[in-house]
């Protein structure tokens, strides 16, 4: 029996009003995330990743309503959150936290360590003497002595600080964190070091991850699945493999080409596409990848519907002819 997911993402809207003029009327709006919809399974790591700019910072701070959906819904342990309030979310926020992208800037200066670990305890009412153990503890999980909880974030390193934020998520046991590119601003020499801290931290509290980056070479190694993100819209969910060994779109396949390549015997030919990313205020008709393309199909992409259909069993794909091959067009034709 296939268990309930732990999060359903449903048809996810997030748009930001675009005002001008003297009276700051509303004359259009950037549509950061426009209709994603996922799902996570308990113990699972989901892979987000897309060029900057594409809307999975936003998506993942909306999962955790640090932003106001505009449209869709959020499902956590079925119970629908999407409109809830600050205050009937408070007992909820123990299972679902978050470890930010530069952890010099989600870390006070002013506060010691022991005090921002402490935080969380402090908000949900958790006695002097427990928090006391608990933040002890949580130091020695991810690697760092209990010394540095009288010290402040700005005495340590990058890969340290992000220790710090990761000891902070842990505090209240969550069943979900969503990490928000939690090693782009660090070493390449101190990445791996982060990445298999969370990868024991899930094996041995259970955790589930929406891990999002801009590089698929940083995610392979932690995903079971990959959601590739383009403009707002997911192009293509499959597990970690099938997306590195069998691409469907070509923006995965654009993605991919641009991995180098550790071995020097192996070349890589990379994927070069025409123009700018288009702008989520104004995106182009039809396939917004499709016209980098030069893709005398992409004409039949407007007015279509693009949503994602399963190609091959566990394999959704964007149903958008101009990014497709013939042969894995004429497939989601005869699905």
């Amino acid at each position: 029996m296939i268990p309930a997911p732990l999060l359903s993402v449903k048809d996810l809207r997030v748009h930001f009003p675009v005002r001008s003029g003297v009276l700051l009327r509303q004359t259009g709006a950037v549509r950061a995330v426009d209709g994603v919809s996922l799902d996570i399974a308990p113990g699972e790591t989901l892979g987000l990743v897309g060029e900057s700019g594409c809307g999975k910072s936003t998506l993942g701070k909306a999962i955790v309503r640090l932003l106001e959906p505009t449209d869709g819904k959020i499902i956590f342990e079925n119970h629908d959150i999407t409109r809830s309030s600050q205050r009937s979310l408070r007992p909820l926020r123990r299972d679902f936290q978050m470890i930010f992208q530069d952890p010099a800037e989600s870390l006070d200066p002013r506060m010691s360590v022991r005090a921002i670990i402490e935080e969380p305890f402090v908000i949900h009412g958790t006695a002097r003497a427990e928090r006391l153990t608990r933040v002890n503890e949580l130091l020695d999980r991810v690697g760092l002595p209990a010394s540095a909880a009288e010290r402040y974030s700005f005495e340590f390193s990058g890969g340290q600080r992000q220790r710090i934020g990761i000891a902070r998520a842990l505090a209240l046991n969550p069943k979900l964190i969503v990490c928000d590119e939690p090693v782009s601003a660090l070493d390449v020499s101190v990445q791996s070091q982060i990445l298999n801290l969370l990868v024991e931290l899930q094996r041995d509290f259970g955790l589930s991850y929406l891990f999002i980056a801009h590089d698929l070479s940083v995610v392979k190694h932690v995903s079971d699945r990959v959601a590739v993100m383009y403009l707002g819209k997911i192009v293509e969910l499959a597990s970690a493999e099938a997306i590195y060994q069998n691409p469907r779109h070509a923006y995965t396949k654009a993605l991919l080409s641009a991995i180098p390549s550790h071995d020097p015997k192996v070349k890589r030919k990379k994927i070069l596409l025409e123009g700018d990313i288009p702008s989520p205020i104004a995106p182009p008709p039809g396939s917004a990848f499709g016209h980098r393309m030069n893709d005398p199909r992409y004409p039949e992409t407007i007015g279509a519907d693009l949503s994602l259909r399963e190609i091959s069993p566990g394999h959704w794909v964007a149903a958008d002819r101009s990014c497709l091959t013939e042969e894995d067009w004429k497939l989601l034709a005869k699905s």
